[in-house]
């Protein structure tokens, strides 16, 4: 617990629908804290973390307008763990000190729970500074699919890109509340309408 305010960690795998949970407590006026866009914010032109990774991995991480390409430094780190743990070492204490200023922010306005979602919280070691954790998931053969389409990639593409991912199954250990997001949307919904309402003893925050 963070100044009074209960911080729930959101995460899951890649393709498990983290956003649409996410925007049902949007809709709830919790607010949500994404890590992915705390990350893009950290490495702006002219940022500290910019200037680090480009004397890491040199000026070809950038685009003709100066921007970090993430999916070029993705493919530099995807099958280096080496690599990768040193980018980590540069973006995830820049990510935490601006999640704590957000986390900070809410909790002077009032609210008494905030999420924060990110894909990689438990990978991270991030999920140790949450109250709480859930996790989103769904069944192996339709991450495969919304993957697929979602990425236009072909199922070896999505299957190296799940394989080297944390297991669903071994996320779900680590959360408090798992939402099975295999169903339809309103299905979802539904759950998150009762875990929401156990969670705050009523349907709002």
């Amino acid at each position: 617990m963070l100044n009074k305010i209960k911080v729930i960690g959101l995460t899951g795998g890649i393709a498990t629908g983290k956003n649409s949970v996410a925007s049902f407590f949007s809709e709830h006026g919790v607010p949500v804290i994404d890590a992915d866009q705390l990350a893009r914010a950290a490495v702006l032109p002219g940022s500290t973390a910019l200037g680090q990774i480009i004397s890491l991995f040199g000026h070809e991480v950038l685009t003709r307008e100066g921007v970090l390409d993430r999916k070029r430094l993705g493919g530099m780190v995807f099958s280096d763990p080496e690599k990768r743990r040193k980018l980590e070492s540069i973006l995830h204490p820049e990510i935490q000190k601006r999640a704590e200023e957000c986390i900070t922010q809410a909790a002077q306005a009032g609210h008494r729970r905030v999420i924060y979602m990110a894909p990689l919280l438990i990978e991270t070691g991030a999920s140790n500074r949450m109250d709480d954790i859930w996790v989103v998931t769904v069944r192996p053969e339709i991450q495969l699919e919304r993957l697929m389409q979602r990425d236009g990639i072909s199922a070896e593409q999505a299957l190296r890109i799940i394989d080297s991912q944390m297991p669903l199954s071994e996320k779900e250990r680590y959360g408090s509340v798992v939402i099975d997001n295999s169903g339809s949307e309103a299905e979802t919904r539904m759950f998150l309408e009762t875990a929401w309402t156990k969670e705050t003893g009523s349907s709002n925050e």
